[in-house]
């Protein structure tokens, strides 16, 4: 249950960004006319994607439609597909679930982390409304049944004025539902401390087989990356305290996700980071790397 993506340096900002990616208008397709190699980097001997491909290793995120506005609300609905052209059908499970779906506008002012529900016929659909015009891109964190983990997105642009907000000033602490998250770095780890009312959260409620899980989101070319925390759910305490050890696929700076449940609901604490370029130095963590969307 030990996830790591290692972080180099961090710099501190909290950060809005939500968002879901898809109208039926223009898909915006090649990442890597925005300065981001998408189709991955090795290091160490491992396969590291930045999520910003439709398609990966003969798998494709296909057939992507939702609402072509925003506040209409309609299924959003996408298939993937196999090396051999045929809709996927026999998914691994990955954290409880199958596939995970991140949605996030390109101003990091929206984020969703859902979980669609797939027919017989491979097509997954959840139910869908945009909160606003805005260009979106949607990620799909899944692992075929005999396959790799992997990460596939598409771009959407949903009709509408959009005004881009800046990133808010850094902090090293964020509130979220009358919670307070504090973020520490301590030894290339990732601390995470819960509060509410002063007091510590020491009984965190399992969510997707974890304590807390956290997407990061690189700023602004969204490449991407899903971790899970040290420790196990039954083993490890409950709170106040979640450590995460994270590798970010290319350098720079990060909106992060922290995710956690308790009270019965999920929450969401975000914040910014800059990481600095990583070492090429051989690994030596002895674990295993999660980043475009590896889970292990």
């Amino acid at each position: 249950m030990q996830d790591r993506l290692r972080f180099a340096a961090f710099g501190g900002g909290l950060v809005v960004l939500l968002g879901a990616a898809l109208g039926i208008g223009a898909l915006v397709g090649d990442p890597s006319d925005r300065g981001v190699e998408h189709s991955g980097v090795v290091r160490d001997g491992s396969y590291r994607s930045t999520g910003l491909s439709d398609s990966e290793s003969g798998y494709t995120l296909a057939d992507l439609s939702a609402p072509a506005s925003p506040n209409r609300a309609d299924p959003l609905r996408f298939r993937i597909t196999g090396p051999d052209g045929a809709p996927v059908t026999r998914f691994a499970i990955r954290h409880d679930k199958p596939l995970h779906l991140i949605v996030a506008r390109a101003d990091g002012t929206e984020y969703r982390h859902a979980h669609p529900a797939m027919a017989a016929d491979g097509t997954w659909s959840v139910d869908w409304s945009w909160a606003a015009p805005g260009t979106y891109r949607v990620f799909a964190d899944f692992a075929p049944e005999m396959g790799d983990d992997l990460v596939l997105s598409r771009t959407v642009t949903v009709a509408g004025e959009a005004a881009a907000r800046p990133l808010p000033p850094a902090a090293e602490t964020a509130s979220v539902d009358g919670y307070q998250v504090r973020l520490q770095r301590d030894s290339g780890d990732l601390r995470f401390t819960v509060t509410r009312d002063g007091r510590p959260v020491t009984d965190l409620e399992p969510y997707l087989g974890a304590y807390a899980h956290l997407v990061g989101l690189h700023a602004p070319y969204l490449a991407y990356l899903h971790a899970h925390p040290q420790g196990e759910v039954g083993r490890t305490s409950p709170g106040p305290e979640v450590a995460f050890h994270v590798e970010p696929p290319v350098p720079g700076p990060y909106r992060l996700y922290f995710e956690f449940a308790h009270g019965g609901s999920v929450h969401t604490a975000e914040f910014v980071l800059e990481f600095a370029p990583l070492s090429t130095a051989p690994s030596t963590s002895g674990a295993g790397h999660h980043s475009g969307g590896g889970h292990r």
